[in-house]
């Protein structure tokens, strides 16, 4: 989906299309309704805090703010853009609508978060462009948003490709198609060279994909090791032999929050205790929805000097109501030494299993804690 957070926000705000806008913002970000029935925006050069962005119209990206930037950094490249808070309710309905629309076509269906999939369309008749064009109009017409869909051998090409012509683009992709479109990106372009790959290749002098296709085995091998080596190989030569799947079982669930300022474990108890029941209430949301419950609880907690420490809790039943969960959490941060501000604090269940019936572990309920009681 093209800029899905953004697109979903300018479904509700039509009159932002066309001007640089930031979704990220906090509830203070939320549209001011004046009295002769229009709106007020935040500004993204009024924003104070340590948040992130979630997601940015093109507009904005080409002021040079794209996802996960700090917020303020974002405020010093694109000061006069409009901030706007997250609604993730909304983008998971919008979510749904156009994973039904593309079912309409296929049960062939990896899911790859709320924003993404992979559509394996083997078998199914049609001539390519023609078969991307028909997907494109049910998602528009379920949504009324645009996606961009890239067809192509395999998953990597497919990846890659859905990129290159973007927003709603339709790119297709053969092999023959390796050596014009693919040779000549940026390295970093391929799903699996991060940041720090990134730079280690751009040491040896490698920066485009094509320089990574032609570079010596060998040298590979020396900087990145046997295994990842041969992967670089692969892929620069545009081979992918993974499958799409169709169903998975998730591992864990989580969720997490960053406070806009450090929070002290005594004096900031009131905003700590509820930040961390709402967690809770998030993950048994998330796992209520899905259809899991998990024997294993966990609890995160980043420091104001950036240092994480995690404990986790085994229960003897599996749960998935927020008053077992928020229990199990109470226990493990029994364990945590509060002796610094806190930055973050994040809640996890793991060792998931499909809910069949209800259940709920019998752990003890915490006692009075810095900032949980």
């Amino acid at each position: 989906m093209d800029a899905f957070y953004a697109s979903v926000e300018l479904l509700r705000y039509p009159e932002l299309r066309g001007k640089p806008v930031v979704i990220g913002g906090g509830r203070n970000a939320a549209p001011e309704v004046l009295p002769d029935g229009t709106r007020r925006f935040a500004r993204l050069r009024d924003y104070v805090g340590r948040g992130v962005v979630t997601t940015s119209t093109y507009e904005a990206r080409a002021l040079g703010v794209f996802s996960a930037m700090g917020m303020m950094k974002a405020a010093q490249l694109a000061p006069d853009a409009i901030l706007l808070p997250t609604d993730f309710d909304s983008y998971r309905r919008y979510s749904r609508q156009f994973k039904d629309a593309v079912r309409a076509f296929t049960d062939q269906i990896e899911d790859r978060g709320i924003d993404e999939i992979y559509i394996d369309l083997t078998g199914i008749d049609g001539e390519s462009r023609e078969l991307g064009n028909r997907i494109k109009s049910a998602v528009h017409e379920a949504t009324s948003l645009t996606c961009s869909i890239a067809i192509a051998p395999n998953k990597l090409l497919a990846k890659i490709g859905s990129e290159l012509d973007k927003p709603n683009g339709l790119t297709i992709l053969t092999m023959d198609d390796l050596e014009s479109r693919i040779w000549p990106l940026p390295a970093k372009k391929v799903n699996g060279i991060g940041p720090r790959a990134n730079e280690r290749l751009a040491s040896i002098g490698i920066g485009t994909v094509g320089e990574l296709a032609s570079a010596d085995l060998g040298l590979l091998q020396e900087h990145f090791g046997p295994t990842y080596a041969a992967w670089l190989a692969r892929i620069a030569r545009g081979l992918d032999d993974r499958a799409v799947v169709v169903s998975s079982e998730p591992k864990s669930m989580s969720r997490e929050t960053t406070f806009e300022r450090d929070m002290h474990v005594v004096r900031d108890r009131a905003v700590l205790t509820p930040a961390l029941t709402r967690l809770c209430e998030r993950v048994t949301e998330d796992l209520q929805r899905k259809g899991y419950r998990g024997r294993t609880v966990g609890l995160k907690i980043k420091f104001a000097d950036f240092k994480i420490v995690t404990r986790d809790l085994s229960l003897t039943e599996p749960v998935a109501d927020a008053a077992a969960i928020r229990r199990a959490v109470g226990e493990c941060l029994k364990r945590v030494s509060l002796d610094r501000r806190i930055r973050l604090i994040g809640v996890r269940i793991g060792s998931l299993e499909r809910a069949t019936g209800t259940a709920s572990a019998m752990v003890p309920t915490q006692g009075e804690l810095p900032f949980d009681g």
